[in-house]
């Protein structure tokens, strides 16, 4: 199968999305950055495309048919609403943006389709903003993966390796100090 063909079904899959496409196509598929980059943003909104339209009707069918589809759906929808919906209001459009730009696993096009079914935001509206979020995802996985590139090709894998370590060693001190700075708050 051509690269070209890997590289996009990469990042149609959920999780996975353009942040193990680009990577891939970059180092294991030897593509030039901009194809690489154009066909994972395109595979990454071929999902988004058919959850926004599907997501409503194929939930409304198996309410239909099922009863526990019914009762999970209901569950599920009210609670995320309720969960959530004073993040929603207070950030609105702008944090669908974010929410697929930040290139994490959880986060991405498929989850932003899911949010923005379960928040009743129009096809017309989550499109664009789920859109501009794969696209930012992208450039922020691009030049990610184009400075391991460089780190890796200058100065071999042992400092990559360290650069990697001391970015993720960096980011868990921070987690737990924001963790124990809100739980020190809340009691």
């Amino acid at each position: 199968m051509p690269p070209e063909i890997q590289t996009f079904l990469l990042a149609m899959t959920p999780i996975g999305e353009l942040r193990i496409s680009l990577p891939a196509a970059l180092t294991i598929y030897q593509l030039n950055w901009g194809a690489a980059y154009l066909i994972s943003v395109i595979g990454n909104l071929v999902p988004v495309v058919l959850l926004l339209l599907f997501l409503e009707p194929v939930s409304n069918w198996l309410s239909r048919r099922s009863g526990i589809c019914q009762k999970f759906f209901f569950w599920l929808f009210t609670r995320t609403r309720k969960r959530y919906s004073f993040k929603m209001k207070k950030y609105g459009y702008p944090a669908l943006i974010a929410f697929v730009a930040i290139p994490l696993p959880i986060t991405g096009g498929w989850t932003g389709s899911i949010i923005a079914f379960l928040f009743k935001i129009p096809v017309k509206i989550a499109f664009p903003l789920i859109s501009l979020g794969v696209i930012i995802a992208g450039a922020i996985v691009l030049a990610a993966t184009q400075t391991g590139i460089v780190i890796e090709k200058y100065f071999g894998w042992p400092v990559l390796l360290g650069v990697l370590l001391t970015i993720g060693l960096v980011w868990f001190i921070r987690h737990k100090l924001k963790t124990h700075e809100k739980n020190r708050y809340n009691n």
